[in-house]
């Protein structure tokens, strides 16, 4: 009797033990869900008309220029772009003789040379973007701890896409009366936190040239280097989409021809019908042949 009130009262406490144990558990899970909530609350990007949005669109190939204008002058100082190479711009933005003119400014580290040492050498079509730094350390310590991101995939790893770049690039604001921003950091809410290491990249009207003499506003400039990072991360979507049309166009002329076969080889199948003599029946009763 007494074991039996003894396991009994064990099994209790152990109840009783995991049902505290599992509040507690909760109650800290959900205290730390709302702090990574809050800690992560940022203002939703408007939806922008971009041209290259729908089945039926392609991308701006000139904005895709002027994209890769700003990049190059402004944003290629902080971040890297290791998926794209010069051969790429190559019939999207560039000719060859052109894209093969840039590529030969920057300079490539190759080698080992017959002595064993690194060297540099003039870009060719065939080399990537060069890094703006060697390593993270290096990429940390001359952005006060920050590491910034390569830009390659940028708008697929971003929410929102080309709609969070544009809105994070123009929304560079004053913090509101009583919020105090840690030194190195800007306020921007459509950032995760409202505070980015990142300072305002485009400071105002006509901070690059375009080639074409379009008037390089703050608003244009994002315009251009959101479509060029949305086309560094899929650069193959317009052709893409082609294919899928060339392949629709395909299916949809095999449809007539194909239900017309199919009308008329089945037609003496649905309108067939059997009919059995009383002899037959007579004997499928019996069990005869």
């Amino acid at each position: 009797m007494f074991s039996k009130s003894l396991i009994a009262y064990g099994i209790r406490a152990g109840i009783g033990a995991t049902a505290i144990g599992t509040a507690v558990a909760l109650s800290n899970s959900t205290e730390t869900n709302q702090e990574a909530h809050a800690s992560s609350a940022r203002l939703e990007p408007p939806e922008y008309p971009w041209n290259h949005r729908y089945p039926w669109q392609s991308f701006d190939h000139a904005s895709i220029r002027r994209g890769f204008q700003v990049y190059k002058q402004v944003c290629a100082t902080c971040h890297s772009l290791d998926l794209v190479a010069y051969r790429n711009l190559v019939d999207t933005c560039y000719t060859e003789a052109e894209a093969k003119a840039i590529a030969a400014d920057a300079e490539i580290e190759d080698g080992p040379d017959e002595e064993g040492y690194m060297f540099k050498r003039p870009g060719k079509l065939s080399d990537y973007l060069p890094k703006p730094y060697e390593n993270e350390n290096q990429a940390r310590f001359a952005n006060n701890g920050a590491n910034p991101p390569d830009l390659s995939c940028i708008v697929k790893g971003r929410f929102s896409g080309e709609n969070y770049l544009f809105a994070l690039l123009t929304g560079y604001k004053e913090p509101p009366h009583g919020l105090e921003l840690r030194q190195g950091l800007y306020y921007n809410p459509y950032f995760a936190g409202s505070a980015i290491a990142m300072p305002q990249p485009l400071l105002m009207d006509g901070q690059i040239e375009y080639d074409d003499g379009t008037p390089a506003t703050i608003s244009q400039m994002a315009r251009d280097v959101s479509t060029f990072l949305a086309w560094a991360a899929e650069p193959t979507q317009d052709e893409r989409k082609r294919t899928g049309f060339k392949a629709l166009l395909m299916i949809g002329l095999m449809t007539i021809p194909t239900y017309y076969w199919k009308q008329r080889y089945f037609a003496s199948y649905k309108t067939r019908v059997v009919q059995w003599s009383r002899d037959i029946l007579s004997r499928t009763r019996k069990g005869g042949h």
